[in-house]
């Protein structure tokens, strides 16, 4: 059985006072890190952003508002079409605000990437290789 899944979406970017732009959002997900969804955001072959996401909370996100940190994020119903709105929150800026990012991703598509990563690690049995972890940190790294 595979232990990683990839899907690209075109997804939909709003910065600022902006008006929404396609980008590409790479999702990955690997059976060693359970627990996480990669996000790389690119555009014209340009890396945006790179973002772990809690896969557990992207689900929980298709439902209903989630997050209270730097990720936030909530289902959007226009009619027929259903987004997942993921506000992004980035380092602070001098005037005490901070970086921000909307994106706006199909939620069928991204339900259909969070299903097939259940198959391959199904909730509830995702195993975190403690003594990998502890070495790692002691390695420094």
């Amino acid at each position: 059985m595979n232990s990683f899944v990839h899907k690209s979406l075109v997804v939909q970017l709003q910065a600022g006072t902006t008006d929404r732009f396609p980008v590409l959002a790479h999702l990955s997900y690997d059976a060693a890190d359970p627990f996480a969804v990669t996000a790389v955001f690119s555009h014209d072959g340009r890396v945006l952003a790179r973002w772990r996401l809690d896969r557990e909370m992207l689900s929980d996100g298709l439902q209903g508002p989630v997050g209270l940190g730097d990720v936030r994020l909530r289902p959007v119903s226009t009619g027929v079409w259903q987004e997942l709105r993921m506000e992004l929150l980035g380092d602070a800026r001098p005037d005490g605000g901070r970086q921000c990012a909307v994106v706006f991703a199909w939620a069928p598509a991204l339900a259909a990437f969070l299903r097939e990563t259940r198959e391959v690690v199904p909730p509830g049995r995702e195993e975190v290789r403690i003594d990998d972890f502890l070495a790692d940190v002691i390695a420094g790294g």
